[in-house]
């Protein structure tokens, strides 16, 4: 009896989806068993084997890609300008975790900025011609136009925050709203009373849901809104600054200060400090994030810890399967994950 050649369900060579769809996995997964990684579960690992010898798989980067029209790329696309991710750890451990997710696949990784409209013309233009096979969305605002971009072209994409509650494209995200909720909480706690509270850009969903947790931990307390004690920025440290000499100006008894970022936290500490305020004993003050900044603050920043190398690595993980899976794009938009990753207050000698 003649030996019959393996084919895919293509008629032709075997792809590494068939594989995927055989073994019941992801093709991020079938890449990292082929790759030899040690992050694969014994069971896995035999279900992706057994599936290879089945259908008589050989890998072949080159051929893989031209048979399922893939360039065995994903792009991380931070619609901020480039100083603005260099000055941020947020962004860079994102990136972080997305490497490490990519570290066992086929995968390259190119990173782009898109800050300005030029840029985005230049953008949209590079994605039109299909030259990545997915895209993670760092950092958008509510009136971005690329997720929707994005949707017409039918490119593969995940977004790290949602721009409102019913984000249609798959995203990754803390619990923003809860994290500050317990760093007022715990504010409160410590027998803090008029405390106030630095926004980030209020067009940015995360920072409109940190705002809403400062006001619905201090209502749940007894204590009415007060506007005086909100002080609007943008997540950088000079907006810091700024918006902690506003609060100074029109409250000065404050007790207390959230911050919605680490960044901008160190920069209310500067003014704090010129104003003479001693830190904890005259103001407490609290940030988000939990970065490298919050540790290195004298005194240490008490911080919302988000996970945000796990949030890199999950966007990463939910844009692999997305690619790889064989529904047409109308079917995958009802199946679409939304996950919203937990917080955690770390406590230390600020507040």
């Amino acid at each position: 009896m003649g030996s019959r050649q393996p084919k895919g369900r293509s008629g032709g060579r075997p792809t590494l989806e068939e594989v995927a769809a055989r073994a019941g996995v992801g093709r991020g997964t079938v890449s990292r068993v082929i790759n030899g990684s040690p992050r694969v579960s014994e069971r896995t690992r035999a279900a992706v084997e057994e599936a290879v010898a089945e259908l008589g798989y050989v890998p072949n980067t080159a051929a893989r890609a031209l048979a399922a029209n893939r360039t065995d790329s994903i792009a991380v696309v931070v619609p901020e300008p480039e100083s603005r991710f260099f000055a941020e750890p947020y962004f860079s451990d994102i990136v972080h975790g997305v490497g490490t997710a990519l570290a066992d696949t086929d995968m390259q990784l190119l990173l782009t900025f898109a800050g300005g409209d030029r840029e985005r013309r230049r953008l949209a233009q590079y994605l039109s011609a299909h030259r990545v096979d997915g895209v993670l969305l760092v950092s958008v605002h509510a009136d971005d136009p690329l997720p929707d971009l994005l949707e017409q072209l039918e490119v593969p994409a995940v977004i790290s925050g949602r721009r409102r509650a019913d984000e249609p494209l798959a995203s990754v995200d803390s619990d923003n709203f809860a994290g500050a909720r317990a760093a007022v909480t715990h504010l409160l706690s410590r027998g803090r009373r008029a405390i106030a509270t630095i926004t980030g850009r209020l067009d940015v969903y995360g920072a409109q849901l940190r705002l809403d947790g400062y006001r619905d931990a201090l209502a749940e307390a007894g204590h009415g809104p007060e506007e005086a004690l909100v002080a609007r920025a943008d997540f950088t440290e000079e907006g810091g600054r700024r918006a902690m000499e506003e609060l100074l100006a029109r409250r000065p008894d404050l007790d207390a200060v959230f911050a919605a970022s680490d960044v901008m936290a160190s920069g209310a500490r500067q003014v704090l400090r010129r104003a003479g305020r001693r830190i904890p004993d005259d103001v407490a003050l609290v940030g988000f994030d939990d970065s490298a900044i919050a540790r290195h603050m004298d005194p240490p920043l008490t911080s919302v810890r988000q996970p945000i190398a796990e949030m890199g690595r999950t966007m990463t993980d939910v844009l692999l399967a997305e690619i790889a899976d064989p529904r047409p794009p109308a079917a995958r938009r009802l199946t679409r994950p939304r996950i919203v990753l937990p917080t955690e207050l770390v406590h230390r000698a600020s507040s």
